[in-house]
């Protein structure tokens, strides 16, 4: 089977875990920072991010991303010395980063909610292992199919 024939057998269930991996980063870095000053959660709009890796259609008209800001944070920079905002693999920024809309917000500007946070991760964890359980079930199965038993 050539290389890309194995990568659309797995397509779909490798995109969603390298996706999932990402959020799992993000919520963890979340939850670390629940008590940061002027913190601004983040989050990954996973259906968006998951039609723009080409691995699955876009979400259905009307499908609600709660919790998330409508549109990605463009950064202004003043001095060539500026940090660049939330990036990419390759550096270059993350179209489907968004900032959390707080349901209550702070006094000192910090933007997470640990109870979403927690719910969150916790979600995310289990849809991970699902992801891992499909990918390991289609390797297995192709392994079956090349050895014959």
């Amino acid at each position: 089977m050539p290389l890309n024939a194995l990568d659309a057998y797995v397509g779909l269930d490798a995109a969603a875990l390298k996706l999932q991996s990402r959020r799992m980063e993000l919520l963890a870095k979340n939850l670390a920072n629940a008590d940061t000053p002027g913190y601004k959660a983040q989050d990954i709009d996973f259906r968006a991010a998951l039609a723009a890796a080409g691995a699955a259609p876009a979400s259905p008209a009307g499908a609600s991303t709660a919790g998330v800001a409508g549109g990605p944070l463009q950064l202004a920079t003043t001095d060539a010395q500026h940090l660049g905002g939330a990036s990419g693999a390759n550096g270059a920024p993350d179209p489907q980063l968004k900032y959390r809309v707080p349901l209550a917000p702070s006094l000192d500007g910090n933007t997470v909610d640990e109870q979403l946070e927690q719910a969150a991760f916790a979600e995310n964890t289990v849809r991970y292992q699902a992801s891992l359980s499909f990918l390991t079930t289609k390797l297995r199965d192709l392994m079956t199919a090349i050895t014959g038993s």
